[in-house]
């Protein structure tokens, strides 16, 4: 059925069925029409009603069924593509809540990092919404399309003004949801094949270092509202551990005789076991405020950062860090949590050679590690100062 405000106009809507009728004489039926993409065209659906014998149950079974099957096409529903794959007739909201259940598992066997998993959780709770916005939301899961995926980059970037590397991230993610759902037979093709990411000209790193001065102001505040965060801190900042791992870190594996923290392989991003150097001045703090006294198999950091036997995630450290620390001292957005890191590998190389630094931030090579080194600090190479060649 196609439908368009005059001969000359462009066509507004095309719908493609149109709506059952019930059709009586020796062979009783309902029938409509719907698109068949397969083929490309309009196809004739029967659904028989003879074996319906008292004609008033005929009538009466033949009513409600049209007004189901009305609804249902209304929505999206297409017999045909349902005939060709069961699964792509499923609700798109229950292959939502599916997905997410297959996230979760994947965060339990340790196959998803704590982070991703919360920001494909957000990113899949703002796509629900957006889709129950929109004037026709879709129902089931084959109506996931190219179009649909678009619109919604669009909403990301333009309508919500976000940064490009925020639409880039939606993307990203989309793409994952997508190979979910091509894997598990809800469609057979992906429909964010052929949406590209946007180039990032002139792009500004979202994370910057923490100047001296901040981090004196950082160090005061903290001290008087949470030094165990204090400590959270210290140990980011000096021992250069990462924030998914200082989430697993346990009591057990400091060792103060030889000032070090193991980090198992089982909880380190590059999965290889490695023993860090802990400072003075973090076991100092440590002391201070008796985390020791706490038994062995407690978590580090667990209710409100101290010492406890139930794991918090990466995402405590994050949440307090925005919602308080940044908000109190009115750091810039582009002070995160994580810059303590990064802060604390350009303060060590300024007092450190380069492998020391190497080995503690247990980065894989020297060209990672030089990628913090200041410029202040960044001289010639004397070896090469006096040299002259044949030329």
């Amino acid at each position: 059925m196609f439908a368009s405000n005059s001969e000359n106009s462009p066509i507004k809507e095309i719908i493609g069925y149109s709506y059952p009728k019930l059709y009586t004489g020796k062979e009783w039926y309902i029938g409509f029409n719907a698109f068949d993409p397969a083929s490309g065209n309009m196809r004739r659906k029967k659904i028989k009603l003879n074996h319906i014998e008292k004609i008033t149950e005929r009538r009466k079974f033949a009513s409600g069924l049209i007004y189901r099957l009305s609804k249902q096409l209304e929505n999206g529903w297409n017999p045909w593509i349902e005939a060709e794959n069961s699964k792509a007739y499923h609700k798109f909201k229950d292959v939502c809540e599916r997905y997410k259940n297959y996230l979760q598992k994947l965060l339990n066997d340790g196959n998803l990092r704590d982070k991703t998993h919360y920001g494909y959780i957000s990113m899949l709770r703002m796509f629900i919404s957006w889709n129950d916005a929109r004037k026709v939301p879709i129902t089931y899961i084959y109506q996931f399309d190219m179009m649909l995926v678009s619109e919604f980059l669009d909403y990301i970037y333009i309508d919500r003004n976000n940064s490009v590397c925020t639409r880039n991230n939606y993307l990203t993610w989309l793409s994952t949801f997508d190979g979910y759902l091509v894997q598990h037979s809800y469609t057979k093709t992906k429909a964010t094949e052929g949406i590209t990411s946007i180039k990032k000209n002139g792009y500004k790193k979202e994370r910057e270092g923490i100047t001296d001065k901040d981090m004196i102001r950082l160090r005061e505040y903290l001290e008087k509202e949470n030094k165990h965060f204090l400590l959270a801190s210290y140990i980011l900042h000096y021992a250069l551990i990462r924030p998914k791992e200082m989430s697993w870190l346990k009591l057990s594996d400091f060792n103060l005789a030889k000032q070090t923290i193991y980090i198992s392989g089982a909880i380190a991003k590059n999965k290889k076991s490695a023993v860090v150097t802990l400072p003075a001045k973090v076991i100092h703090l440590m002391i201070d405020l008796g985390v020791f006294n706490s038994p062995n198999h407690y978590y580090l950091f667990s209710e409100n950062f101290c010492p406890g036997e139930e794991r918090r995630s990466e995402k405590a450290f994050r949440d307090f860090w925005d919602r308080k620390v940044r908000r109190v001292l009115k750091f810039p957005k582009t002070y995160k949590f994580y810059s303590l890191k990064d802060s604390g590998i350009t303060a060590m190389l300024r007092n450190c050679d380069t492998l020391t630094v190497r080995d503690q931030a247990r980065h894989s090579s020297i060209l990672m590690t030089n990628k913090y080194t200041p410029q202040d600090i960044q001289n010639a190479n004397e070896l090469l100062l006096n040299y002259e060649g044949k030329f």
